[in-house]
């Protein structure tokens, strides 16, 4: 496998069916980033070229006024069945192309590579990241370990995520945080409750709470992102004739990225506020500001709008461009496919949207306004 040649000049839906043949479920990218790797180096010009672990990077100088970063996860969620890919019609007539990592996110990177090989004279420094383990725990990110060992590759003016979006530009993204809450009885046998305090009945007023949670919109950048507070996870108990003096329930915020991630904390203390509980943030990230208002983002926008085939809307879930936006770099998620697809035994994507979203990037890489 490690032989096969990809070319990065063939159209670019072709070069996405090359990758989805290739199998690159998480730590084990090694077969895919060395393709990727010699296709770089082979087949492009004018890049510096390095490669880190089963991270492929490469960057121009050229000295140009702005830098743009189209960044690309190689990796997959386990095969399904669903590999080598094919080619089916789909139910409106179109052409579509069916595989395990199709839509999340080798149709992205397929573009990414695509334009790299035919742009010639882009109007911005281009850094190109294609990186392993992103499906996974994100210990194990690529792009992380990136940011710790050689932050200087993640210098830039706008970082686009190959991330599939629909050929909509996803700007920025909700931050998540879970919390978890504990409540204290006293155990007894259930024979004589009376005798005991039951720690799951104390859960009522936190579920009552829950339940009557007024979700907060806030619209950023012409964006509107919908926070969103849930039970995720309730324990408790120890046997089935025991009164429990310990119960727990998860809760995992999804909050708007105009709140850091203590401010989002301190939000979700307030409306427990009043009750006896324990209280400890298990996980947390930040959200991204969208930061459309930068000039080589509002360009992207211009060409998107004028393509008339997507537009602009939140981000909802967590994506590596809170990485870029943490870095002060405004960061998109832009990508052919469905989201909703991803994962999924019957992943797939029509074409045409490939084609779009090269067509798209092709135009705001060499500065076209139309």
């Amino acid at each position: 496998m490690d032989t096969v040649t990809i070319d990065l000049s063939a159209d670019p839906i072709n070069l996405a069916a090359a990758l989805v043949d290739i199998p690159s479920v998480s730590k084990d990218e090694t077969v895919i980033a060395d393709i990727v790797e010699r296709a770089v180096r082979e087949q492009t010009t004018g890049f510096e070229i390095l490669r880190h672990g089963n991270t492929v990077l490469a960057r121009t100088n050229r000295g140009l006024a702005t830098r743009v970063i189209l960044a690309g996860h190689l990796d997959t969620v386990p095969i399904a069945d669903n590999v080598p890919s094919r080619f089916e019609v789909g139910a409106e007539g179109e052409r579509e192309l069916w595989g395990c990592g199709s839509v999340d996110m080798k149709s992205g990177d397929a573009v990414f590579l695509h334009l790299a090989a035919t742009v010639a004279d882009p109007v911005h420094d281009l850094t190109l990241i294609f990186y392993d383990c992103e499906e996974i725990a994100a210990e194990f990110n690529g792009l992380g370990r990136i940011e710790r060992e050689l932050p200087e590759w993640l210098a830039g003016d706008l970082a686009i995520l190959g991330e599939p979006s629909g050929g909509w530009i996803e700007a920025g993204c909700q931050g998540t945080l879970r919390i978890r809450l504990t409540t204290s009885g006293v155990r007894a046998h259930t024979a004589r409750a009376w005798l005991g305090d039951n720690a799951i009945h104390r859960l009522a007023p936190v579920l009552e709470r829950l339940a009557g949670y007024q979700a907060r919109e806030v619209e950023i950048d012409g964006c509107v992102y919908r926070e969103g507070l849930s039970a995720v996870r309730v324990s408790g108990g120890v046997a089935g004739n025991v009164v429990p003096d310990v119960a727990e329930v998860d809760v995992n915020f999804r909050f708007a990225p105009d709140r850091t991630l203590d401010e989002a904390t301190e939000h979700v203390r307030e409306v427990f506020s009043g009750l006896d509980l324990g209280f400890e943030r298990t996980d947390g990230a930040p959200g991204a500001l969208p930061g459309l208002s930068n000039p080589a983002a509002k360009d992207l926008i211009e060409i998107v709008h004028a393509h008339g085939s997507g537009g602009v809307r939140a981000k909802y879930g967590w994506t590596d461009v809170s990485r870029f936006a943490a870095r002060g770099i405004p960061a998109v998620n832009f990508g052919p496919g469905d989201p909703n697809l991803a994962h999924k035994r019957d992943e797939h994507l029509p074409v045409a949207q490939i084609t779009q979203v090269a067509s798209m990037l092709r135009s705001y890489l060499r500065g076209d306004k139309t």
